[in-house]
């Protein structure tokens, strides 16, 4: 049996706020209150969607999530589906 690593999907924060339907600027003011998961590249930041996206689901409230914790959600097009199987 193989271990697997799951790697998180990441994106700039002008992808992150195209995937979740809200504004560059609101997705870059939840970085910088620590809301989310991001990473600094240079002067970019990067997002963590899955953090983005249970933050949407669940607020403050916000655990870390796991690969199959934001399937109650649909974004915009079908590679971002989550329900679809």
């Amino acid at each position: 049996m193989q271990n697997r690593t799951l790697i998180p999907e990441i994106k700039t924060i002008s992808e992150a706020s195209k995937i979740v339907g809200l504004t560059k600027y609101h997705v870059r003011k939840l970085v910088l209150q620590d809301k989310i998961k991001y990473v600094r590249s240079g002067v970019k930041y990067l997002v963590n969607v899955d953090s983005l996206i249970n933050y949407l689901n669940n607020g403050d409230n916000a655990t870390v999530p796991d690969s199959n914790s934001t399937k109650n959600i649909i974004l915009k097009g079908d590679k971002y589906d989550k329900t679809r199987h």
